[in-house]
């Protein structure tokens, strides 16, 4: 097993904040396999890059020996995560919280080593408490703590609704690191409260405190909103591997490298000479295409990789794409856009009749495919690029 200085290192790398790290420490110095958590509510049928951001983290502590305790939320997505939100989150029903939860158990296994994961399911002790045990559960909390959250702080001083159930939802998370015992919990910089809430809840039922860490979250790719498949500014893991190697190659230069540190598994010390190397004079692009060469290796294997690579290259470089194609924001106001409203506002049309002339005449291409629907619509957050004719180029943030 490496040595304590050699798994902070690792464990450090990327994170946003870690709680307490003597604490952690003193536990990898016991010598003992950690139990690492990581919880996620199924409330959508697939994941994106955006949550490997934490299942990386979850990979390194089990190639350090560890052991991951991945938690499919299937009480809690019930309740519906605040996390962030203005309003009031819908229930989801338990139907569909378990038709998602079949894909989430398929898809973490293409980053995770199933021999070093336990896969559990909160309904398991949260469905056994019943009505008196969650009570005993809220009791454990004041409705002053729960306003210290800063979205429920915000939604109170505005006037808007906070429904009662919202405030199980960090006890139950809180309760779930109780009934696993767990040593250490991952989560985004979004879950730092309820993630403290664990820590309260196992002081309370006299266990050691849980290790907190919290990993950043990525940005879409817009560069702006954090990556959401409800903006359209995502990249899914299980999407064709062309897609993925075609929306990692649309990212902006500076957030290519917000990607890399984050979902790469090249050494800091690569990321140190490739930064260097681009400030000498070598093209971003080339680190930009290793790096989605590596992505789709990842989900889909080495020969889907290359081909995506050749498919690219024979869409974009060899039809002359611009280096350096101009960046155009369109605003959208929140609602999907229909595309030929977007060739005109991003000056890449004169008219929206003939934006959709040219979409029926087969010369207009989303991202190196042809669109052959004129009513196709694109959501506010995504980033494309757009191609008219043989020669006009412009990648398109929706805003």
């Amino acid at each position: 097993m490496a040595t304590i200085e050699e798994q902070l290192r690792v464990i450090k790398r990327g994170c946003e904040e870690l709680l307490v790290e003597s604490e952690l420490v003193e536990r990898i110095a016991s010598g003992r396999p950690l139990k690492v958590k990581l919880g996620m509510d199924p409330t959508a049928p697939d994941l994106h890059i955006g949550h490997t951001v934490v299942l990386n983290k979850l990979r390194q502590f089990q190639e350090l020996g560890h052991q991951v305790q991945f938690l499919i939320g299937d009480f809690t997505g019930m309740i519906g995560d605040p996390t962030g939100k203005n309003t009031t989150r819908p229930p989801l029903s338990r139907e569909k919280i378990l038709e998602n939860a079949q894909t989430y158990r398929q898809q973490v296994f293409k980053i995770l080593d199933p021999d070093r994961t336990e896969i559990m399911f909160n309904s398991t002790w949260c469905d056994a408490l019943g009505a008196a045990g969650i009570i005993r559960v809220a009791s454990t909390h004041t409705v002053a703590r729960m306003l210290e959250r800063d979205d429920f702080g915000k939604r109170y001083r505005s006037g808007q609704p906070i429904a009662i159930h919202e405030f199980l939802y960090p006890l139950m998370q809180g309760y779930d690191s109780v009934a696993m015992k767990c040593d250490v919990e991952l989560g985004g910089t979004d879950q730092k409260f309820n993630l403290l809430v664990g820590r309260e809840m196992q002081k309370h039922f006299g266990q050691r405190p849980q290790i907190i860490l919290t990993m950043p979250l990525l940005e879409g790719l817009d560069g702006v909103n954090k990556m959401s498949k409800s903006l359209g500014n995502y990249v899914g893991i299980d999407e064709p591997p062309q897609e993925i190697f075609g929306k990692l190659m649309s990212v902006s230069d500076d957030l290519m490298w917000r990607y890399i540190e984050l979902l790469s598994f090249e050494s800091l010390d690569t990321l140190v000479r490739w930064k260097r190397e681009v400030g000498e004079g070598r093209n971003p692009r080339d680190i930009k295409a290793g790096f989605a060469r590596e992505i789709v290796a990842r989900f889909h294997g080495a020969a889907a990789a290359q081909h995506a690579e050749e498919d690219f290259t024979a869409r974009f470089r060899q039809g002359s794409m611009p280096e350096d194609m101009p960046e155009v924001t369109v605003p959208c106001g929140g609602e999907p856009i229909a595309i030929y409203q977007v060739l005109k506002t991003a000056g890449l049309m004169a008219s929206t009749s003939s934006a959709l002339r040219m979409i029926e005449q087969g010369g207009v291409r989303l991202n190196g495919e042809r669109v052959e629907d004129p009513a196709l619509k694109l959501k506010r957050g995504a980033t494309v690029v757009l191609q008219v004719g043989k020669r006009k180029f412009a990648r398109v943030t929706l805003d």
